[in-house]
């Protein structure tokens, strides 16, 4: 099915490392325009020449940290000087240290948790509604977690997941009448591809062991219906297909876990 995005105008933050590379790729593969958000800018770089390699019809590199004042404006405001608009938006800058709840009391640590996770998208998405609006048209889609359901090690970061979905349903019944669609993708567990698929900036930089052990994920494995590990290529499916206009219209306020059923939301 032809999903009308042939040179969408897209902005992906987070867009350089695991789970956004592959929502980069993704959108390439549709002929999209991408704006690649990151504050790994080496990173970015490389997937902006993956992109070009699978089929994009522009990228273009945002080397930005969201959690400074201003940053979701400058960001945005990048795209509307380069392609003069703005189609979709795909907030999956994010960020998470697994630790059990006692335990995780280092408050400066859910501070900026809470910036990432959660101002970083309400900072992009308020800066992206104004010129969707003017448009009557505009897919945003937020990248949450199976972790919004509650899960072991992850309280306070599924905290901050959990926000995201009340977040996106409050702006898909605020801006549907504008012709803005707005919907949530909660991924399961995504391990990086390879090397080349992080940056030294990601969470996984540091080594797969120190995220989760392979003790940890045969136990999640063994929990999920498919048996088998999510993708960042599943993520990014769902991504693209809920952002276009054609295959979607009629979609906005849901949520999808992308996990093999480990969450049925």
């Amino acid at each position: 099915m032809d999903l009308d995005l042939r040179g969408a105008r897209v902005l992906v933050t987070g867009g350089a490392s695991n789970i956004g590379r592959g929502i980069v790729h993704g959108f390439a593969e549709e002929g999209a325009r991408l704006a690649i958000c990151d504050v790994d800018g080496d990173q970015a770089t490389k997937v902006r020449a993956e992109a070009l390699e699978r089929g994009a019809a522009a990228a273009e590199v945002i080397e930005e940290d969201l959690t400074l004042q201003g940053a979701g404006s400058r960001v945005v405001g990048h795209v509307l000087e380069r392609w003069g608009g703005i189609d979709a938006l795909v907030n999956n800058a994010g960020w998470s240290v697994p630790g059990f709840l006692a335990e995780d009391t280092d408050r400066a640590r859910w501070q900026r948790l809470v910036e990432v996770n959660m101002f970083a998208a309400i900072d992009c998405t308020q800066a992206a509604i104004g010129p969707m609006r003017e448009a009557n048209r505009g897919s945003i889609v937020f990248i949450s977690s199976d972790a919004a359901f509650g899960e072991i090690r992850q309280g306070v970061y599924g905290a901050t997941k959990a926000a995201v979905l009340a977040l996106a349903r409050t702006l898909a019944k605020e801006h549907g009448r504008h012709g803005i669609r707005s919907n949530v993708v909660c991924p399961g567990l995504v391990l990086p591809e390879g090397d080349g698929a992080i940056g030294t900036k990601s969470l996984w930089a540091t080594g797969r062991d120190s995220v989760f052990t392979e003790k940890q994920i045969e136990s999640l494995t063994k929990g999920i219906p498919l048996r088998r590990l999510t993708t960042a290529e599943d993520v990014a499916a769902a991504v693209v297909w809920v952002s276009s206009e054609r295959a979607a219209r009629q979609v906005t306020g849901q949520v999808f876990s992308v996990s093999g059923g480990f969450s049925m939301p």
